[in-house]
């Protein structure tokens, strides 16, 4: 990814999580957060200090230095990341033609260069985000494989089997314990969605807070092989998850519910919450089942 990418991420996740003024931006907790090394990490955030969005105090590392509650867009423009924008418009453009069948499993990077009109450095930004996300790998020696793995309605629809399997036991394993703050973070992020954000987010934007709710539940049980797995799913799972959003009606179902889920956790009804996550996955399931016309080529 370029240096304005990851930037340009570092500020959504600010954005989304209404980061307070003073908040700690730990450097490899970013690089996890955004599957990345530390290097490019340090650049992005040395960048969004130069611009003024965060201060930096000496052997503590990096703290926002201002509030992220603008528009997100507009945040954006105004720190000149806009070309990380046209990145992403090219990258959904390459996830739609895909799921289409327009462009071939096999692909070169000269195709992918003259068919979406990008530089070289946009072009290295799309296929590095497309393989972290883990629907394409270069071949070796030469050009791009895309996975055959969610590419139907169908393969949505066994991820979310799967979900279903793991996410409602992780909440009864012993010591399960979601922090206060994380508790918090994540209702914020609800009522963000039921203030307005289900029809102004971007589907990024959507995807990932889902995304971060649920492995912050799993991640609040300590198994290291919970939370590997669902974080494996939850990545190459997005392209069809991306097209669902098409029908963003059901969403307000889905925040209650998700509320709901936290007020359980938070007065320590594990196994109530256990049985609460599984309804709304099936909810989930049932949903995606009758908009099924939306997820096809």
């Amino acid at each position: 990814m370029t240096e304005n990418s990851i930037a340009s991420q570092i500020v959504a996740l600010i954005h989304a999580e209404g980061m307070a003024v003073g908040s700690h931006l730990p450097a490899q907790l970013i690089a996890d957060r955004l599957r990345v090394s530390r290097s490019p990490v340090n650049d992005a955030l040395a960048f969004l200090h130069d611009k003024g969005v965060l201060t930096r105090q000496r052997n503590r590392g990096f703290f926002l230095a201002q509030p992220v509650d603008a528009p997100l867009d507009q945040i954006v423009d105004q720190l000149g990341l806009s070309e990380s924008d046209a990145v992403t418009s090219v990258y959904f453009r390459i996830a739609d033609d895909r799921l289409k069948g327009l462009i071939p499993e096999e692909v070169s990077e000269q195709l992918l260069k003259t068919r979406y009109a990008l530089t070289s450095a946009q072009l290295s930004a799309v296929l590095s985000r497309i393989a972290q996300e883990g629907w394409a790998q270069r071949k070796p020696g030469y050009g791009w494989q895309f996975s055959s793995m969610l590419t139907t309605p169908d393969s949505l629809l066994k991820s979310y089997r799967l979900r279903l399997a793991l996410e409602p036991a992780a909440l009864l394993e012993p010591g399960y314990r979601l922090d206060a703050k994380v508790l918090e973070r994540c209702r914020a992020a609800e009522m963000h969605l039921l203030e307005g954000g289900i029809e102004t987010d971007s589907a990024d934007q959507l995807h990932d807070r889902g995304v971060r709710f649920h492995e912050s539940l799993v991640e609040a049980s300590g198994n290291s092989f919970f939370i590997d797995a669902i974080k494996r799913v939850n990545r190459v799972r997005r392209l069809l998850s991306y097209r669902s959003m098409q029908d963003r009606k059901r969403y307000t179902e889905h925040c209650k519910q998700h509320l709901h889920i936290l007020d359980l956790l938070e007065r320590e009804r594990n196994a109530e919450a256990s049985e609460a996550l599984a309804d709304h996955l099936r909810h989930t399931l049932d949903a995606l089942s009758n908009i099924s016309d939306i997820l096809r080529p």
